[in-house]
């Protein structure tokens, strides 16, 4: 019974680590730029993104708890060297969205208690440093992220609720589209499942030495249903400032679409739980891309593995003094969701092919035909879709 119990703990860890590192600042951003961009039509990208999440994340979460390895030692076994570039493209992506998760916590701390963004940010990333300090790392980590979770999750749906959006003409618009558009897609993706997310939980679980892989899926699932929430939530929230029926169409504060739009949505109150909201969203996502994103270095560099704690730790301060940098965090973030989405296909592909490999997998495990089928068609379909939005991610840079 106390051996279930442990275990059942670490699966919620595990999908909550997954989630919030998925509801980071980015994730806030992206869905409100692109719900003011495409009003109801947006329900159908989200959905997309949803059954995408979905097949990502059950392939790769059974197939790495069956093998006990991290998903850039599975990668070179598929082909000798890739998962030395699967880690390093995983890392440089984690590091990109940390810089901004960094911002978010501090402009959190900044709306709640008008404190400056520099100080946010020191403030910020000393509270994710504590949680890497602490003796029992693990459970750390999954008490702080299972209680922001839970506190993101209330505060949204308040806000849901008050901006009264046109539910019915967002399910409608759910499955019949009238725009649509694969670089929105791609990004929401590649900032849901993308790049270090779709392995935060998985690396959890076999860190804690879970390899069954049923355990695997409970922790996948539960993942899944918290970030599809929050992002139904969100979009519902936006959805009801954005609307209109006639007249001038809304337009959200480009330096905060967010924020604008729960002032918009429930006043000043609406306003101080974004804070809250941003805050929990950007340091709960510093701690899950500092993990994961050192967790694919460390089986490669033993002097990395030796020393991971204070790795991770210099990989939030490199993060918290890039962010004093940055012109443009709005940008940055939307840019590293669609990079990301540019490294899934690459990623999922690789865990994959783990999947037909004995050394990988074993003799016993048999990976679910439907799930690897589902698998190779995300891969090909994010593959497509990157080289669809390739020209307007280039725009971004350029």
């Amino acid at each position: 019974m106390t051996e279930k119990k442990g275990t059942l703990h670490v699966i919620l860890g595990a999908a909550f680590l997954m989630a919030t590192s998925a509801i980071g600042p980015g994730f806030l951003t992206q869905t409100t730029v692109f719900t003011q961009q495409l009003i109801a039509s947006a329900a159908f990208a989200i959905l997309v993104t949803i059954i995408v999440t979905a097949i990502v994340q059950l392939n790769i979460w059974r197939i790495i708890c069956v093998s006990g390895l991290r998903a850039q030692d599975v990668a070179n076994k598929v082909v000798p060297g890739l998962g030395y570039f699967l880690a390093f493209a995983v890392a440089l992506g984690g590091l990109a969205f940390n810089v901004g998760n960094v911002g978010g916590a501090a402009l959190g701390l900044n709306t709640v208690f008008g404190i400056p963004n520099s100080y946010g940010a020191a403030l910020s990333a000393g509270i994710a440093i504590w949680i890497f300090l602490n003796k029992d790392l693990g459970r750390a980590m999954d008490h702080f992220t299972q209680i922001l979770g839970i506190l993101m999750i209330a505060l949204m749906l308040y806000v849901a609720i008050q901006s009264k959006p046109p539910v019915d003409l967002a399910a409608k618009e759910a499955v019949m589209p009238t725009n649509i558009n694969w670089t929105v897609i791609l990004t929401l993706i590649g900032g849901t499942v993308g790049g270090y997310i779709s392995f935060s939980g998985a690396h959890r679980l076999i860190d804690a030495g879970v390899r069954d892989a049923n355990d695997a899926t409970k922790g996948a699932l539960n993942g899944i249903i918290v970030t599809s929430v929050m992002r139904i939530l969100l979009f519902l929230a936006v959805l009801g400032v954005v609307y209109v029926v006639s007249g001038e169409a809304v337009v959200l504060d480009k330096g905060n679409p967010a924020a604008d739009a729960f002032r918009r949505g429930a006043g000043d109150i609406g306003y101080k739980m974004f804070g809250v909201i941003l805050w929990a969203a950007g340091v709960t996502s510093v701690i899950g891309a500092s993990y994961t994103s050192v967790s694919f270095l460390r089986s490669l560099f033993g002097g990395i593995d030796k020393n991971y704690r204070w790795v991770m730790i210099g990989f939030i301060c490199a993060s918290t003094a890039i962010n004093i940098f940055v012109a443009n965090p709005v940008a940055l973030l939307i840019a590293a969701g669609s990079i990301n989405g540019l490294i899934l296909p690459l990623a999922l592909g690789c865990i994959l092919l783990g999947a037909y490999k004995k050394d990988v997998i074993g003799e016993s495990y048999k990976h679910p035909v439907i799930l690897s089928a589902m698998g190779w068609a995300v891969v090909v379909f994010t593959f497509w879709m990157g080289i669809q939005a390739l020209p307007n991610i280039l725009k971004i840079f350029s």
